[in-house]
């Protein structure tokens, strides 16, 4: 690949009116010397995004639009990479504020690397109270695990990435996004160019600054969502689970079991059962507290004992209970 490949900026857009304009300016001020394309894939919207993609696509000789009637975003993003015919496709987010050089430095990672697929930093990054503490859980150990995209980490080998700078050829090989993966379709992705013998890259050069969800209930749905979606992913692909995925669904059990242990005791009279079933509540709650404590999140690390619990047992039950519909 020479060192200043055609690149396509693809981009799924749904109900972004109020962000979709600075997001599209972000990417049109890239410093890639190369020639760029961006393709939004716009689903029926409620607000006005369809009408501003429009404009935006008059203004803009490099900015395409294409239709997702589905609204799915695994459809979108397939849809704007058949609309286009460049050697790098790059997935962004509508609401993911993007640097200037990420274009730059992703293709350049590319090459250096040999991969088919890098990517770097989801930067969570809250402006309220509650976003930033939800913002803090997400990049904390503790609350999602050792993943170098949440936490950063050295440059080299990943199981997945955040969004994606693609080899088109790589994409080829493996036929897309599967569309039938509502959610988790990244991870998916991910491990079939893996499976096929290709690499994924992790540099911690990429930072994207993700916005997180503004409350409590809107990341319990997003986080019950995941973890549905990750056990579809667990039930196709059976050498993909792990002790990582299992610790929550795992939480999820121990804690209902010690729930019951304790009401079961008290209604009964049995002290020991009482004690047996505090202990893995006491110890998660300890494990809560000292997590906030060491985050160095200043005032909003009083939201975290509510945040993390959140967090967990929302993505515990997702996996546990939830169903993922096609």
């Amino acid at each position: 690949m020479n060192s200043f490949p055609t690149v396509a900026i693809v981009m799924p857009v749904l109900n972004e009116e109020d962000h979709l304009e600075s997001a599209i300016q972000r990417l049109l001020a890239q410093d890639y010397q190369g020639e760029m394309v961006i393709v939004l894939a716009v689903a029926p919207s409620r607000d006005r995004t369809e009408v501003i993609a429009a404009e935006l696509a008059q203004r803009h000789p490099s900015l395409r639009v294409v239709a997702n009637p589905s609204g799915r975003t695994p459809a979108a993003l397939n849809a704007a990479i058949r609309a286009s015919q460049s050697e790098v496709v790059v997935r962004v987010d509508g609401h993911a504020l993007i640097p200037v050089d990420y274009i730059r430095v992703g293709v350049e990672t590319l090459n250096r690397s040999g991969a088919d697929n890098v990517g770097g930093v989801m930067a969570a990054s809250g402006l309220t109270p509650m976003q930033k503490a939800i913002a803090a859980a997400m990049t904390s150990k503790f609350g999602v695990g050792g993943a170098a995209f949440h936490v950063g980490g050295t440059e080299g080998e990943a199981l997945t990435v955040y969004l994606g700078c693609f080899r088109r050829s790589a994409l080829e090989r493996v036929g897309g996004y599967d569309e039938s993966m509502v959610r988790a379709q990244d991870w998916e992705m991910n491990h079939r160019i893996r499976e096929t013998g290709g690499t994924v890259w992790f540099t911690p050069e990429m930072v994207v600054t993700y916005r997180p969800r503004p409350s409590l209930s809107a990341l319990a749905r997003q986080y019950f969502g995941y973890g549905t979606w990750r056990r579809e992913v667990a039930r196709r692909y059976r050498e993909t689970i792990s002790l990582r995925y299992l610790a929550a669904p795992a939480l999820v059990l121990a804690l209902c079991l010690g729930l019951f242990l304790v009401l079961i005791g008290a209604f009964a009279s049995q002290q020991l059962l009482v004690w047996v079933g505090l202990v893995p509540l006491i110890a998660y709650l300890l494990g809560v507290i000292g997590a906030s404590v060491i985050s160095r999140a200043g005032r909003t690390g009083l939201l975290l004992p509510f945040v993390f619990p959140v967090l967990h047992i929302s993505w515990g039950l997702g996996f546990l209970i939830g169903r993922a519909k096609s």
